[in-house]
């Protein structure tokens, strides 16, 4: 199987040199000292607010802390050589955290390796297939829904080591369990690390934030250092580091193609499908509001082809599934990083502090990087956002929560898939809704149309027995009984059916599949059918589907004029006969 994934690379990979344009191509032509000494210092600051983060989503999704930095190196280099975007900045984010937690507690790690590089496949797939701009078109309640839910599991993963709960054996993985384990064990957490993880929320929120010195590493540092004096003189015994659970290596790990097989394929396509989307919904998104800020357009189908690049990267060399991180954008923004160099000096950055700081990272204690996680979930939750959309319409409200409460008490890939078919479900019946099916059975006012073909200003007189249905809006499968009810209220049958389509832009089987039982019943009751008004795309539709033959060519008219002097036809007939 591994020779079936280096071919699959090897295509993707050709393809991609034909289909590339990465931003950092067009980044050259104006670059100059001054920019370069802009993106260093971005670069810079951006590496150093990276690497407590990335150190922390790395323990918190159930990997080693290197495994954390080590995908925040070789993502964020590749999403900044390949990305469309300028300024984005990519790497291990909160979002994936309780993803890849459930993966690898079901799957293993390997597991999340074949799911991260499925993840990565089917990003390069959207974005060669030009599909980026599909994912903007997911719901905002959705996307809310599920980051806010997010936030709270997030949340809810750090109590025990922000309050050093001493909790026998496993945390239960479910929501409800957690809190109820929580409150079992409530009695036994320790005091230091309470005041540690306490602690470094507060240095955290109340750190100027407008400092170049970012408030999680100022809170690492302190907190380590305290820590640390504190056990010399025999105090904090109980307060747990990163060196009492993991053995740190400061060395990259040789790259490694994960062992595939299709049954394997099979059982983490979903999980895989959940990755991507969710890292496609994040990168462009994150991607999105750094356009605002910087006046730029990203191209969203080469972030995603960068996106699925680093995916596939990241895992080979012992990472996690990584997206463009909105928060570390913004950092290298607001520091005066402008081109991909930023991001590629950022790469460097952390790989320095991996290769000769990384022994250190044993000191920091579990309660401070609870505490980050803590400030970052916060972050993420979006409260504000979220009570906003509580005044908004019933149905968006039902979306949000629903994703919201599957999320916390589920997971995410239920959530977006019920979420994603709620949406389309009230999508389709806002739709219907604004599809309108009238009845015009006297006359018709040319002052009130716009597809007469007449000078004069009288009122088209609709001959007896002749009616006129007028089909307002799309006529599709949650519209298309609705017009044969209409039909059915009506006491008398006429002569000759008008359906006037002149404001139907689509038409879908269901759609065709009603029209053409009309014609057919209507005929066999021995009632004449005219269709009007039917602009070229329907029209093409209509004969592509052998209309021409089910109701007449010469039944197909292009305005109301001609539909009603075509009625006037078939009543003469039929008067004379």
């Amino acid at each position: 199987m591994p020779t079936y994934l280096n071919i699959i690379v090897y295509f993707c990979g050709r393809i991609t040199k034909t289909s590339m344009k990465p931003s950092i191509l067009t980044s050259f032509k104006h670059y100059d000292r001054a920019t370069f000494v802009k993106d260093a210092m971005a670069g810079i600051i951006v590496g150093i607010v990276a690497l407590p983060l990335a150190i922390a989503f790395g323990i918190a999704s159930g990997v080693t802390p290197e495994q954390g930095i080590i995908t925040a190196i070789v993502a964020g280099l590749i999403i900044s050589l390949f990305g469309g975007s300028s300024v984005q900045i990519g790497g291990p984010t909160g979002a994936f955290i309780v993803i890849i937690a459930g993966i690898i507690q079901q799957y293993g790690f390997q597991g999340l390796v074949v799911a991260t590089v499925l993840a990565g496949l089917l990003l390069i797939m959207l974005g060669l297939f030009r599909l980026g701009t599909i994912i903007k078109y997911i719901p905002y309640p959705i996307v809310v829904g599920f980051t806010s839910g997010i936030a709270l599991t997030i949340f809810t993963t750090q109590v025990k080591d922000l309050l050093g709960l001493g909790i026998n054996g496993a945390v239960p993985s479910d929501f409800v369990g957690r809190w109820v384990c929580y409150a079992q064990n409530a009695s036994s957490f320790d005091l230091w690390s309470a005041v540690v993880g306490i602690g470094s929320v507060a240095v955290i929120a109340l750190w100027p934030k407008k400092s170049k010195i970012p408030g999680s590493l100022v809170a690492i540092i302190v907190m380590t250092v305290g820590v640390l004096v504190l056990k010399h003189y025999g105090y904090a015994i109980g307060v747990d580091t990163i060196g009492d659970r993991f053995r740190i290596k400061a060395e990259l790990p040789d790259p490694v193609l994960p062992a595939m097989s299709w049954e394997v394929v099979r059982q983490l396509f979903a999980p895989a499908l959940t990755i991507a989307v969710l890292g496609a919904i994040e990168s462009l998104l994150s991607a999105t509001v750094a356009d605002g800020v910087i006046g730029e357009r990203h191209d969203s189908n080469q972030e995603l082809i960068a996106q699925g690049i680093a995916n596939l990267a990241s895992p080979i060399f012992g990472g996690i599934p990584a997206t463009g991180a909105i928060a570390r954008t913004m950092t290298n923004i607001n520091n005066g990083g402008r081109t991909p160099i930023a991001g590629i000096i950022h790469a460097v950055v952390l790989l320095l502090i991996f290769l000769l700081l990384m022994p250190y990272a044993q000191y920091i204690p579990m309660a401070c990087l609870a505490g980050v996680l803590v400030i970052v979930a916060y972050n993420m939750s979006g409260w504000r956002t979220f009570r906003q959309l509580l005044k908004n319409p019933k149905s968006d409200i039902s979306v949000l929560l629903i994703t919201f409460f599957l999320t916390v008490i589920f997971d995410l890939t239920v959530a977006i898939e019920v979420g994603l078919m709620l949406a389309c479900l009230l999508c389709m019946r806002r739709m219907a809704e604004t599809t309108q099916v009238s009845v015009l059975t006297d006359e018709i006012d040319p002052n009130n149309e716009s597809d007469l073909q007449v000078t004069h200003e009288e009122h088209l007189i609709i001959p007896d027995g002749c009616e006129v249905y007028e089909i307002n809006g799309p006529f599709f499968f949650g519209i298309a009984n609705r017009f044969e009810e209409v039909m059915g209220r009506m006491g008398k049958r006429p002569k000759v059916r008008i359906i006037r389509m002149r404001k139907v832009p689509f038409v879908d089987s269901t759609g065709m599949h009603n029209l053409e039982n009309l014609i057919r019943m209507s005929r066999s009751e021995g009632i004449h059918v005219i269709l009007s008004g039917v602009n070229p795309k329907v029209h093409e539709v209509l004969m592509h589907n052998d209309f021409g033959s089910i109701v007449g060519e010469e039944n197909i008219m292009p305005h109301i004029n001609l539909a009603l002097q075509r009625a006037n036809e078939v009543l003469g007939r039929t008067r004379n006969s």
